[in-house]
């Protein structure tokens, strides 16, 4: 279930977060991607079905509700996909993590640009999801745009440390949700999951802090998990 991921420079990448926004919106893209006008429209129709299919899941049962919510979604999506789309990765120059030394990658040079999306698209989802939903069909939506990763790495955790207390998990859940929204303005999945990952170190780090160790917890149930599964296949084996 849970599998412990790093990515290149997560500390230098999430200080760049707070830092590259003026910088990175003055850049020009170097590889801006044009659709053509029949492209566009396909593409803006699965965007549409998207929002409308998330919408659904609601049960709201107002139209008018409906109708402007999955504008939101809609709209935000699209800005999403089209500053995606048009500022490359090549904006940021192929520098290295003054931490590590190693280069920077594709995905963190991405990530960079990406993050220096206008404040507004991100601000104007969420107070459009708030007018119209309460906070807990916010959440659900900003599930459906993270694919329940909240609850699946939280299920992770809970299978790492079988006695997580309710302060750790309450901590966990925190920095899990920070990860949700922050994530919710990256496009695809490879980008959703490198946001998760930032605030799974910070996670870590928080329960080797407070007493725990991450390492060996990690190892045991790696372990664990190998042992059961030769278990199984010992006792499928010897039943046949």
């Amino acid at each position: 279930m849970m599998k412990k991921l790093n990515i290149i420079g997560t500390a230098f990448i999430a200080m760049l977060f707070l830092t590259i926004t003026s910088y990175a919106q003055e850049l020009t893209a170097s590889k801006p991607v044009s659709a053509t006008p029949e492209a566009q429209v396909k593409a803006d129709a699965e965007v549409d079905k998207k929002a409308t299919d998330w919408v659904n899941s609601l049960s709201l049962n107002d139209k008018e509700k409906e109708g402007r919510v999955k504008e939101v979604i809609a709209a935000h999506l699209k800005a999403i996909r089209d500053w995606n789309n048009s500022h490359s990765y090549e904006s940021v120059p192929a520098g290295i993590n003054p931490e590590s030394g190693k280069p920077l990658s594709t995905m963190d040079r991405q990530i960079i640009v990406n993050s220096s999306l206008p404040k507004s698209v991100h601000e104007n989802l969420m107070t459009g999801l708030r007018k119209d939903l309460s906070e807990e069909q916010v959440q659900a939506i900003l599930d459906k745009y993270t694919i329940g990763k909240v609850a699946f790495t939280l299920a992770g955790y809970k299978a790492i440390v079988p006695d997580l207390t309710p302060t750790e998990e309450t901590a966990i859940l925190t920095n899990l949700k920070q990860a949700r929204e922050q994530a919710v303005d990256f496009k695809n999945i490879k980008q959703i999951s490198a946001i998760f990952e930032i605030y799974k170190t910070k996670n870590e780090q928080y329960l080797n802090n407070n007493g725990r160790n991450w390492h060996q917890l990690f190892k045991a149930y790696v372990e664990a998990t190998k042992a059961k599964k030769a278990a199984d296949a010992a006792a499928k084996k010897s039943a046949q």
